[in-house]
């Protein structure tokens, strides 16, 4: 008897227990979705502020509140439908692409672009334009600046686009909306990005890019990939002179 009712009084107490964790795990999903709502909303109606107060005064500030635009309107649709705190972090990401539009808008116009606005995902690794590159790519121009101008309107902040990094900077035109819109690169695409990016610092090369790495993640490849291969044949090397009584390789596998 003693003990069946030690083993009820067990089951008790883990159930207690399980029901007391489920309810504070509940509450602290809530309190994080209530957070991630609150932090999206803040900045859809900081972007909405500025889409509605700004009117361009050229071409490249015209095309940036455009997109700025798209962004609010894209942002308003997710938040109405965002039932979870990565939703709502999404909706976010997108609300601070529209204000980085905003601030390539006023930047084109000469005005002050506001205070600095937090980075987004992708952005960092992606680079940006450093400076002016004019190219031909299968019969057709490109322009790549670091500066808004006549021929370079189109504006990106820096990001992913179908996995793969788009440096920041002023375009002739937006090369990379055919991907956003479908998903993924067309035939063609690593070349016009090996052709316009080659040789600029801080931006993967093609072969990197075509992988979806960016500069950083290339350069930390290569760097592992160099001392796996030198160690890993450094070290065969010496041991094959060391036992092979008058040969040496060591020296000779040094990669």
């Amino acid at each position: 008897m003693g003990e069946l009712i030690a083993v009820v009084l067990l089951v008790l107490i883990i159930g207690g227990g399980t029901a007391w964790y489920l309810r504070r795990r509940q509450a602290a999903q809530q309190r994080e979705l209530e957070d991630s709502q609150a932090e999206a909303r803040r900045w859809v109606e900081r972007l909405g502020g500025q889409v509605v107060n700004l009117v361009g005064t050229d071409e490249p500030s015209k095309q940036a509140l455009v997109d700025a635009s798209e962004r609010y309107t894209a942002a308003g649709s997710q938040m109405e439908s965002a039932r979870t705190a990565p939703q709502c972090r999404l909706v976010t990401q997108t609300a601070l692409e529209g204000l980085y539009y905003v601030r390539a808008a006023r930047t084109a116009m000469g005005i002050d672009p506001g205070p600095e606005l937090p980075q987004f995902a992708g952005q960092a690794g992606a680079g940006e334009v450093t400076e002016h590159r004019e190219v031909e790519v299968a019969g057709h121009d490109y322009v790549a600046s670091p500066e808004p101008g006549e021929r370079t309107p189109h504006y990106y902040p820096g990001g992913r686009v179908a996995g793969r990094p788009v440096p920041r900077g002023w375009y002739s035109e937006p090369w990379w909306k055919p991907a956003l819109a479908a998903g993924a690169w067309g035939m063609g695409s690593m070349l016009l990005f090996s052709t316009m990016f080659a040789g600029m610092g801080g931006i993967a090369s093609a072969g990197a890019w075509e992988q979806g790495y960016d500069a950083g993640q290339e350069d930390a490849m290569g760097d592992a990939g160099g001392d796996a291969g030198g160690d890993a044949m450094g070290d065969a090397g010496g041991d094959m002179g060391d036992t092979g009584g008058g040969m040496d390789f060591g020296g000779g596998f040094d990669f």
